[in-house]
């Protein structure tokens, strides 16, 4: 009983590996990307524009929660298609993430569901 059990839950388990994790960002690296900001404002755009997309980077992968959505707003003020394509790619991931918490979700409750039907059965 216990290996069919297993059997289930295995693919579950797989579903959760960590194969994805991102990188995270200390606060260091986020002062160090705001510095480079505040220079690169005297240059060119260019170069302005590869510093901010460094600090938005590096604020969405930061632990907190405001300095993601910090690094989000960044991402929607310019017109930049790395910018836009980055943007994608984390609402893509939220989006995911949905999916596979509605979809446990369901499957928890058609488990519960079942088991109660399976216990009604043999009562009968």
């Amino acid at each position: 009983m216990e290996a069919k059990i297993g059997k289930f839950f295995e693919p579950v388990t797989n579903l959760f590996s960590v194969s994805d994790q991102l990188p995270w960002c200390d606060s260091d690296i986020i002062v160090g990307c705001e510095r480079e900001v505040a220079e690169a404002e005297k240059g060119s755009g260019e170069l302005k524009n590869e510093c901010i997309m460094r600090l938005s980077w590096a604020l969405f992968h930061s632990r907190r929660a405001e300095d993601i959505q910090r690094g989000i707003a960044m991402l929607e003020e310019p017109d930049w298609r790395q910018a836009k394509s980055l943007k994608q790619a984390i609402e893509d991931r939220i989006t995911k993430d949905g999916v596979i918490g509605i979809g446990i979700a369901v499957t928890v409750a058609g488990l519960i569901a079942g088991g109660i039907t399976a216990a009604l059965a043999r009562k009968n």
